[in-house]
């Protein structure tokens, strides 16, 4: 990455804001987590808990990244939950998928 690539990524980062909103890592972890484990039951995903709270984090946090391009703007640890659950719901999306693409097959007499 150069410096530039770098510097838009620090820029997006610190912008999807664990401060704006007064959300504060900590309650960024709990509050993704939840939100993250809500999405995995909503998804049926069948992740592990590491996971859930990773998607939900990263999910907010991307998905507050974007809004602020787009212009929207808001705070707190309400919409962090929200854009967190969406968010973790369209990382767990691919994982849903290649589980259900991938299990194994039933037999016609296990109905």
């Amino acid at each position: 990455m150069n410096e530039g690539q770098i510097n838009w990524l620090s820029t997006i980062i610190a912008s999807a804001s664990m401060t704006e909103g007064q959300v504060d890592w900590l309650t960024a972890i709990v509050v993704g987590g939840i939100a993250g484990w809500m999405a995995n039951k909503f998804m049926h995903a069948h992740a592990h808990m590491a996971t859930d709270v990773v998607a939900g984090v990263v999910g907010a946090i991307v998905l507050n990244a974007i809004a602020e391009r787009l212009g929207y703007d808001y705070g707190g640890w309400v919409a962090f939950f929200v854009l967190g659950f969406f968010g973790a719901c369209l990382l767990l999306l691919p994982l849903r998928l290649i589980r259900v693409r991938f299990r194994p097959r039933r037999s016609s007499d296990d109905w």
